[in-house]
């Protein structure tokens, strides 16, 4: 997975290729890159789509660092496996409370009270999810009453909320691309459900007090004349900082995992990938093994 900024992708002489504005190239490998982030000031050409199209390469149009997903391409490389994989887990009532469970663990640091149902849990969560948001508008020096806001009245909003929305939407972006690029549905989720982006917000609510949640009391303590753009410089630099997309993948797969089944094996008919691995003549493990 690689990020692109400030750069016209294009197909030259055959190969994938980022020219920049001085107008020197840099080879992609196309076929070995699961997922493209362009970031602004990318323009991307008729040719460079359907190359990636054709080996299965998703393409995300996204803010600075992932605080915003604005478009993507055909989501995994069109692979359905993941898909039935996560659909299984989410519709077997004993596999997803074994999935929502882990994502308890992940989250609290620490294991969820036995014999709790799906529901048990989330109403557990919410009380905690209070208390936190108590606890580092006290650090903070934030005047806090509770989380609470309407989309269709913003301005309306306090700032310490408006600031949280900020932050939550740059996380949701970031994370909405980490499912994309894993090859699942956004709307398949477990804790929550019924919503278009349900997955993501299961998957970024595993980060959320880590990583956005205190940037938003931070810059709500410092009474900005605009604190949401500084909220999402602040989440930007913190993406960066943190690799944090580079996280979010193996988590995905460590809760999804915890359902204990395993994937579906792809049918035979289905269609190999467009440029496949070549085959090296050692063994596993030796250079020219592919």
């Amino acid at each position: 997975m690689i990020f692109v900024q400030y750069g016209q992708i294009d197909v030259l002489d055959g190969a994938f290729v980022v020219v920049d504005k001085n107008g020197v190239r840099t080879h992609i490998p196309i076929g070995s890159v699961a997922c493209i982030m362009l970031e602004p000031g990318t323009r991307v050409s008729h040719a460079a789509v359907r190359l990636a199209s054709l080996v299965g390469t998703l393409l995300v149009w996204v803010g600075e660092s992932g605080v915003r997903l604005y478009a993507s391409g055909q989501p995994g490389g069109a692979r359905a496996d993941r898909l039935l994989y996560q659909a299984k887990l989410a519709l077997d009532d004993e596999l997803r409370l074994k999935v929502v469970r882990k994502m308890y663990e992940v989250r609290f640091g620490e294991p969820a009270p036995l014999r709790r149902s799906v529901e048990q849990l989330r109403g557990i969560e919410g009380v905690r999810v209070r208390e936190t948001y108590k606890l580092l508008a006290r650090k903070y020096g934030v005047n806090w009453r509770t989380r609470n806001y309407d989309r269709e009245e913003w301005d309306a909003a306090d700032i310490p909320n408006r600031c949280l929305s900020a932050a939550t939407a740059c996380l949701y972006g970031i994370t909405e691309a980490a499912v994309l690029a894993a090859g699942y549905a956004p709307a398949v989720g477990f804790i929550h459900t019924g919503k278009p982006l349900s997955f993501v917000y299961d998957i970024a609510d595993l980060f959320k007090f880590e990583t956005v949640v205190p940037v938003a009391f931070r810059v709500a303590a410092q009474a900005s004349r605009e604190p949401e753009r500084e909220v999402r410089l602040a989440c930007r630099d913190l993406f960066r900082s943190e690799k944090l997309l580079g996280r979010i993948i193996p988590t995905i797969e460590a809760v999804l995992g915890a359902g204990g089944i395993q994937p579906p094996e792809a049918p035979s008919e289905s269609v190999p990938p467009a440029i496949p691995n070549p085959d090296g003549i050692g063994e596993v493990g030796h250079r020219t093994q592919g």
